[in-house]
């Protein structure tokens, strides 16, 4: 049972994950090419990292918050519209995302490359959470409420609660909460009185 939960969030995040991919190639979304880009390398590196630490199913919904980043960095280029212009602090994000990913590769050490994996993907997740903060409608909540749901789903295939199992979920969790917040904020505030009657 356990799995087949797992399987349906896996499901659930390729619909969010292709939504926003269509939105991307239509130019209604402008993904931030750094933050995708290593979105993609930080969850595949955390997968390689618990399989050799010998994780199982419970790895799937952190293997997809890979790929789907993947897809969505490739999908950027079809429509030249649809990115969101680079700046500097874009840049240092991705240095340092950078330096963690090298970091890991010199420790060898399983959760070492757990924790180096998801420093690398939360400063990559920086400049999107700040463009989603400051304009919200340059994104799609969709592949972030979907990511909630399947990282919710990875608990019901952990066998042990050891870092290497928990640790990148966990992450998972809390920074498609963070982006899910910053896309709909405005839209959950309340209205002036005036503006109801």
């Amino acid at each position: 049972m356990p799995n087949a939960i797992l399987l349906i969030g896996v499901l659930v995040a390729s619909i969010g994950i292709f939504s926003y991919i269509r939105d991307t190639v239509r130019g209604k979304v402008k993904p931030n090419r750094v933050t995708w880009l290593l979105w993609a390398i930080a969850p595949l590196i955390a997968t390689a990292a618990a399989i050799s630490d010998g994780v199982g199913w419970a790895v799937l919904p952190v293997f997809l918050s890979g790929f789907g980043p993947l897809l969505v960095f490739i999908f950027s280029f079809v429509n030249k519209d649809s990115y969101w212009k680079l700046g500097r602090l874009d840049y240092i994000c991705g240095l340092f995302s950078v330096l963690a990913l090298i970091l890991w590769a010199i420790t060898n050490e399983p959760v070492i490359a757990i924790v180096f994996a998801i420093v690398s993907d939360a400063v990559a997740a920086l400049p999107t959470v700040i463009k989603a903060w400051k304009y919200p409608e340059t994104e799609n909540a969709g592949p972030f409420l979907s990511g909630l749901f399947t990282s919710s789903t990875a608990f019901t295939a952990i066998s042990a609660f050891r870092i290497s199992e928990i640790a990148f979920p966990i992450y998972l969790i809390s920074i498609n909460c963070v982006l899910i917040f910053s896309i709909l904020r405005n839209r959950f505030r309340r209205q002036p009185k005036e503006a109801l009657l």
